[in-house]
């Protein structure tokens, strides 16, 4: 099967150092505006997915969550999560106290990927 959500090593080692320090994990992404669309990272619990947001997939063991209608529009996309330096949306994700904003960059799937893909979970 293939993955809808890749990490690079540079979010793996961010994850890993966030849920040191905040224990379990869970990322959102928001289908606003601008940096609104950046993934947040929350600890587990401190958001809650709307009703038929998607879970694309698990980052490092944490869960992946995607606005219902930003997935609609690149549901046939590969998400790979990414880490740069700066501020992101509005310091409300945990990296941003380390002067770090997690990114999404965006690939469409080949039409083979396609048939193979992993299956998204909806919130009930």
């Amino acid at each position: 099967m293939k993955e809808r959500l890749i990490i690079t090593a540079a979010a793996r080692d961010l994850i890993h150092e966030l849920a040191e320090k905040h224990g379990d994990l869970m990322f959102y992404q928001a289908g606003g505006c601008c940096e609104g669309t950046q993934p947040q990272c929350f600890e587990k619990g401190g958001f809650f997915p709307r009703m038929n947001d998607a879970m694309i997939g698990l980052a490092e063991g944490y869960e992946f969550w995607v606005d219902r209608d930003l997935f609609e529009y690149w549901q046939f996309s590969e998400f790979t999560l990414d880490v740069l330096d700066g501020f992101g949306p509005g310091g409300f994700s945990l990296e941003s106290s380390l002067g770090k904003t997690f990114k999404i960059h965006y690939r469409l799937f080949s039409e083979a990927e396609l048939k193979d893909l992993t299956p998204v979970l909806r919130n009930a």
